[in-house]
């Protein structure tokens, strides 16, 4: 499936890749599509022989996958998929059963959902997961305090912004929050929709526009910190880029 956001920048760079194994053809269509239209690789599959030959060829970052196909079931499946190293996992289930859902996280899944679900929801519960995966500590116990990017330094910790010149940013709660979106998914078009989650996380109900007034403010005070490159990028019809690379550091 084509790459919405590498489309976007003419790059081949990677998103993150979804794994939607339900065997209605209706679902897979509907939902594969609402997922690509925001940022997401998607990929489908039937039944668990053709999730096997998915995973093959491309190990994803998450497995939606339905409770009851054909053949080896949904649990069976979640069983086999759910280790540390391995994808995360939504379960779906048209049964609604509080027992299937307790067992099903009992085995490892990530978050549950009963079906009929709303495309909506289910967007944000992979942006949560995905989200929740991306911060979880690395495998010595540490997770990076500060990062680094065009010469600038943000401090994870103390929520505090230092410029090339070593003058601290002076900078709200929630332009913290929207920086720090920008330097976790660096070099990656996000859409406003994005960012909203990001910042102000998946049950904010403002509109997609919201976020341009704090995006002109942080771009306004990095770029009176003394920065020459752009480093917020506007990508037409699209959302935001942020330019840099960033380094994580202790």
């Amino acid at each position: 499936m084509n790459d919405p956001a590498a489309h976007a920048l003419g790059t081949d760079m990677p998103v993150e890749h979804i794994l939607l194994v339900d065997d209605d053809p209706g679902i897979r269509d509907v939902v594969s599509e609402f997922l690509s239209r925001h940022g997401y690789d998607v990929e489908t599959a039937a039944d668990g022989a053709e999730m096997e030959r998915a995973l093959s060829r491309k190990s994803p970052d998450l497995v939606v996958l339905d409770l009851m196909l054909p053949g080896e079931d949904g649990l069976s499946i979640c069983r086999r998929l759910a280790r540390p190293e391995g994808p995360a996992i939504i379960m779906l289930s048209a049964m609604g059963e509080e027992t299937d859902r307790i067992i099903g996280l009992e085995l490892g899944a990530d978050d549950y959902l009963p079906k009929p679900c709303n495309p909506r929801e289910l967007l944000a519960r992979v942006r949560a997961v995905l989200r929740r995966r991306r911060d979880a500590p690395s495998p010595d116990g540490t997770l990076g305090a500060a990062c680094e990017f065009a010469g600038w330094r943000l401090d994870l910790v103390r929520h505090e912004l230092r410029s090339p010149n070593g003058v601290v940013v002076n900078l709200s709660s929630g332009e913290f929050s929207l920086l720090r979106a920008f330097v976790e998914h660096p070099q990656r078009v996000l859409t406003r929709d994005q960012l909203l989650e990001y910042a102000r996380g998946p049950q904010s109900d403002a509109f997609d526009r919201a976020i341009d007034v704090p995006i002109s403010r942080l771009r306004r005070k990095l770029e009176d910190g003394g920065g020459s490159v752009e480093l917020i990028r506007t990508v037409r019809s699209e959302g935001y880029i942020f330019t840099p690379k960033v380094n994580r550091t202790s």
